[in-house]
């Protein structure tokens, strides 16, 4: 199987936590487009979704998905979304795809947060994926700065601006012993907009699609 094959298995493994007239916060990334496709078969049970990028957004609204805003629907009883890098803590690494932010806000306002990966992504110990933090443009050099004294490489993704008007700076060869503690450090720097540590809000449920089949981490 290939490494699309197993995206696509977890995709689908998810949907049976969609329930029906619900709005469900939807994700961004290769694994999630999966599940937007799937999704869209079964579009008339749900009342819609609310979506953490503008990519997710076109690609629903192509399916005939109806997309809402997160003030209008208030509390969400699910997201589905991919990660990066998981452990099995569900403690993630997320933002590859630039769409942090408000990643973590839908994951804050959902009940259950279920995460969707193929099996390459579960790891023993977060950061060998360049952790990606979101930041004001005028504290971009200050924010580096800050990330060199707490020992990570910072490279600015340029060229790249969020869907929030921000930048990304991604940090490199940093040590994450204590995700949760790491997460709280880095969000205190000014000008820091957020961080892709989804440790203080982690996942509730991962699911992973390996050449076996599905595996659950809970």
């Amino acid at each position: 199987m290939s490494q699309d094959d197993l995206k696509r298995l977890a995709a689908k493994a998810a949907l049976e936590y969609v329930e029906e007239g619900s709005i469900i916060g939807v994700g961004t990334g290769s694994t999630v487009n999966h599940f937007i496709d799937q999704l869209a078969e079964m579009k008339q049970l749900i009342d819609g979704a609310v979506s953490s990028s503008e990519v997710s957004t076109e690609r629903m609204k192509m399916h005939g998905i109806q997309v809402y805003d997160l003030n209008a629907s208030g509390p969400l009883d699910l997201y589905v979304d991919g990660t990066d890098e998981a452990t099995r803590f569900l403690h993630l690494i997320k933002g590859g795809g630039g769409a942090l932010t408000r990643e973590k806000i839908i994951a804050a306002a959902s009940k259950k947060f279920v995460c969707i990966a193929d099996d390459s992504k579960l790891v023993d110990r977060l950061g060998t994926f360049p952790l990606p933090v979101e930041v004001i443009p005028m504290a971009r050099s200050y924010v580096a700065r800050e990330l060199v004294k707490l020992g990570g490489t910072p490279m600015w993704r340029e060229g790249f601006t969020t869907d929030n008007g921000n930048l990304i700076l991604d940090i490199h060869n940093l040590d994450i012993m204590n995700p949760v503690e790491t997460e709280r450090e880095l969000n205190n720097i000014a000008g820091v907009v957020t961080v892709g540590l989804f440790a203080i809000r982690p996942a509730d449920l991962l699911i992973l699609g390996t050449p076996e089949g599905i595996k659950t981490i809970q």
